[in-house]
């Protein structure tokens, strides 16, 4: 499916609640980010409203080092990924390229998701290259002007 490596033995997703929300809510972007993804705390107030939304925390050992959210409804054939980040302390470690596995993985698991999609600012080049490098396929722009992109698990 992918180029990704292995995760890191101590690498893993957590779903996020009270026990650990504060955990998610810690983590920060790093410079120059803040307008490319939303805010840990935007996105849990909307998994709260949202029952299909997915939060996950991404430990290292016992260390939060990342957050991401997806969506994989029941009744649908994709799943979104739509939240994705790495701590500015974090980054540069291989931790997203891992933990995109993990969660890639996790999602492969669902046995009603054939396609995962993401959207970025088409100006992330990091978050570009992640992605290709993953499998994805850029397929254009959506309304909003983020480019979108596709991963076929399944034909």
């Amino acid at each position: 499916m992918m180029a990704i490596g292995k995760a890191p033995a101590g690498l893993r997703l957590l779903p996020v609640g009270p026990d650990n929300r504060s955990q998610a809510l810690a983590l920060q972007l790093g410079p120059g980010q803040s307008g490319l993804v939303a805010s840990n705390r935007d996105s849990l107030r909307e998994a709260r409203r949202d029952p299909d939304a997915q939060p996950r925390l991404v430990l290292n050992g016992d260390q939060a080092v990342g957050f991401l959210m997806y969506d994989a409804s029941p009744g649908e054939d994709e799943a979104r990924l739509y939240r994705f980040m790495i701590d500015r302390t974090q980054q540069r470690k291989g931790l997203g390229r891992a933990a995109l596995r993990l969660v890639l993985d996790e999602i492969a698991r669902l046995d009603h998701v054939i396609r995962i999609s993401i959207c970025y600012e088409p100006s992330n080049e990091a978050a570009r290259r992640l992605y290709t490098s993953a499998g994805f396929i850029e397929t254009g722009l959506d309304e909003d002007g983020e480019m979108i992109a596709l991963l076929e698990l399944r034909p």
